[in-house]
């Protein structure tokens, strides 16, 4: 697929979920603008203090987890492919006077519009599928971490995404292959939404994340594997524990959810 055509795809899918996910209860938005912190229990003990800290969020929607790592005291840049969503975190930065950069580009174009390195690079939950490339993806990374620099990952376990959307058959391959065009209704932050969109995505394993890392020098200090999701996203789910979901066919046998921290070679 062409690159241009799968961004624009995916750029007018996320635009059109960023309006709907702003005013959805799976957000709340206005209990983040009253002081509720996003971060989930996973990332928060990966990341530690962070005040003080320069750090790059990729990927970070309309903002919530940007900002509140603000709220923590470290110095934030995010990046996000949806100008839609990029323009409701700049406003959700300004009505709280919050000391955040947004900046709305392609993850892959981002060294035309970012010439910093910071302490930590930041990305969680839903993001890599969208990249055709995870060695470029990785070569990001790298390239604004500083040394000595961290490294904090959560995403959701590529064997989720092998399933159909009601997780019970296998239907795509684990190992990245051809692009996985789908047409969906609804967004996963409010399923009964009257939006039908075409996303491109990609699967990757955990072999081809992991690798691409250390290909860049990358030292692997944690990694880690979930059985549960904190987010309801998945179809047939149940909550086992406050924040902690699994799919109720599979119970505790699927993985969820994976997480690294890593850290740049001098």
């Amino acid at each position: 697929m062409a690159h241009l055509d799968y961004i624009n795809k995916n750029k007018l899918a996320w635009n059109e979920r960023a309006k709907i996910h702003i005013h959805s209860d799976f957000y709340n938005q206005e209990k983040f603008l009253q002081g509720e912190n996003s971060l989930k229990e996973i990332e928060l003990s990966l990341l530690g203090n962070v005040k003080g800290k320069n750090m790059l969020h990729l990927q970070c929607h309309f903002g919530q987890d940007t900002l509140s790592l603000a709220r923590m005291g470290a110095k934030v840049t995010g990046v996000d492919l949806s100008n839609d969503a990029i323009a409701m975190a700049k406003a959700a930065a300004k009505q709280l006077e919050i000391d955040a950069t947004f900046i709305c580009c392609d993850l892959y174009d981002l060294p035309q519009h970012l010439d910093e390195q910071f302490d930590i690079v930041f990305t969680t939950y839903g993001t890599i599928g969208w990249l055709p490339d995870i060695d470029r993806w990785a070569a990001i990374v790298s390239k604004y971490l500083k040394p000595q620099g961290e490294f904090i990952f959560v995403e959701f376990h590529p064997v989720v995404w092998m399933l159909d959307n009601e997780l019970k058959q296998i239907t795509y391959r684990y190992f990245n292959d051809d692009a996985i065009v789908e047409e969906l209704e609804g967004t996963y932050a409010d399923k009964s939404a009257a939006i039908t969109l075409e996303t491109v995505s990609w699967n990757h394993g955990l072999g081809e994340v992991i690798q691409s890392l250390l290909d860049q020098q990358l030292q692997l200090l944690s990694f880690q594997e979930f059985d549960y999701s904190p987010y309801d996203v998945f179809s047939n789910s149940i909550e086992i524990a406050p924040s902690r979901f699994q799919v109720q066919h599979h119970g505790n046998k699927l993985p969820m959810l994976y997480s690294l921290k890593m850290k740049k070679q001098s």
